[in-house]
């Protein structure tokens, strides 16, 4: 196999493994904030029991995202020596800064952990908060190296030397607000469909009438702040689509498989991309919605992959990818609202079986979605490592041996992988809800023992 093939293969697998922790790194201190401020306001200890249950498991959760991260960073240097002699005279703010950002949250959650009931609730409300800010910040910090490789600014490239250096044109490059606001709200949206989707599968299993009513109150809340951020998340891909018909039109073309250039183009839902006829087949049609979505009128001109030489074209199969990202998207709108109706709006006490089962899908859906729009964001800039100022090739390591250290370290995530599931399920297990909802009860523990 090709090297580069093997070092994307190689370093696409460590961030696949990566941001499943990262996203739920940022998205469960979220909702480990709204806990706390509902205990607060309503002094109803199911709340504590929440906020200090999924402060346990973040805890298990950042212990892989730490180092996982730390392997990508590694990575980075000795798979991409091209590409990071550029990052390191052009965009090192973003790695500086998240140093601090990460020891915010360190610092915080620490605090939070182990002083929770001997500080006063005001300043239990600031440590979550801190904690989740600093996890956010983390995650746009790095992203926003993403967000450098598809509209790169700052700088420019002159007899092969970087010249003209302005890090701060390049940290504030075109993508920066919506790439920082993309990663942090579809983050916010998979942590709380991941604890709707666990809720809800206890639901299912549980007969004791009081278990029963926490995880409902877990899945009421769970529901309301992902179907806030569904609906955020989506809006935000709309922007999104907007900076790629502005910045990198051939990969737009390519996620919706459009060969031509033209006014009035239409929106192809589904169906995979075949280049001997040029057309997605299968695909359903709206006609003159991508003009409309790419730039709020339909005879808005979206430019085709034959304005581009061949080799600048995204592989194709990221409509795909693409189509999978906002059907998830779409579906855990609809969930969250059917969901919210079912119990607030038609008073039903229970939620029926089928729907159930939708929700406990709606957290590996998530999560899916995350890696598929990762991926898509990824590879539908190649063949650029930097848009069309550094190809990926030029920015491959010479090393050999890559193939052995792609089975060494995806042998690594599996058992980290194990590790973190066998972890989780043997804490849980020694601590069932029911116990810690019996010692709120009765006054006998404080917020955070044990």
């Amino acid at each position: 196999m090709d090297d580069l093939v093997i070092a994307r293969s190689l370093f696409g697998t460590t961030m696949a493994f990566h941001i499943i922790f990262a996203s739920l790194g940022v998205g469960i201190p979220l909702m480990i904030l709204c806990a706390e401020l509902l205990y607060q306001k309503t002094k109803n200890r199911d709340y504590a029991v929440m906020a200090k249950r999924w402060t346990k498991g973040i805890a298990v959760l950042l212990g892989v995202a730490i180092p996982s991260g730390t392997i990508a960073g590694v990575q980075l240097s000795l798979l991409w020596p091209g590409f990071m002699e550029v990052i390191g005279k052009v965009m090192a703010l973003p790695f500086q800064i998240e140093i601090y950002a990460f020891f915010v949250e360190a610092l915080f959650m620490s605090i939070y952990v182990y002083a929770a009931d001997r500080i006063s609730p005001a300043m239990r409300i600031l440590s979550v908060t801190l904690v989740a800010l600093g996890a956010s910040a983390s995650a746009i910090l790095i992203t926003n190296v993403h967000a450098f490789e598809g509209t790169p600014d700052g700088f420019r490239i002159e007899n092969g030397q970087v010249v003209d250096v302005d890090p701060w044109a390049a940290f504030f490059n075109p993508s920066f607000f919506v790439t920082a606001g993309h990663v942090t709200v579809s983050a916010f949206m998979t942590g709380a469909f991941v604890l709707a989707s666990i809720s809800a599968y206890k639901m299912l299993r549980e007969k004791n009438k009081r278990v029963l009513e926490f995880y409902r109150k877990v899945l009421m809340l769970s529901l309301v702040v992902g179907g806030i951020f569904s609906i955020l998340t989506a809006l935000n891909g709309h922007e999104a689509a907007q900076l790629l018909h502005e910045y990198q039109p051939e990969k737009l073309a390519a996620a919706e498989g459009l060969f031509e250039t033209q006014s009035h183009a239409p929106l192809a839902i589904g169906g995979f991309t075949d280049p001997d006829t040029q057309s997605v087949k299968w695909a359903i049609e709206i006609p003159w919605l991508l003009s409309f979505l790419a730039g709020n009128s339909f005879d808005t001109v979206v430019q085709g992959l034959n304005d581009f030489p061949k080799e600048w074209w995204p592989p194709l199969f990221i409509h795909t990818l693409f189509n999978a990202m906002v059907g998830i998207g779409s579906f855990l709108i609809l969930l969250s609202l059917i969901g919210l109706v079912w119990s607030k709006v038609m008073k039903r006490p229970a939620f029926p079986r089928p729907l159930m089962w939708a929700i406990i899908a709606s957290g590996p859906l998530s999560m899916l979605a995350i890696e598929f729009g990762w991926i898509f964001a990824c590879t539908g800039r190649q063949p650029w490592v930097i848009y069309r100022m550094m190809k990926t090739e030029d920015a491959v390591t010479q090393s050999e041996n890559l193939a052995l250290l792609f089975i060494l370290f995806a042998a690594i995530y599996i058992v980290l992988s194990i590790a973190v599931v066998l972890v989780l399920k043997y804490y849980f297990r020694r601590h069932p809800v029911i116990n810690e909802l019996a010692s709120q009860e009765t006054g006998h523990s404080n917020h955070f023992t044990q």
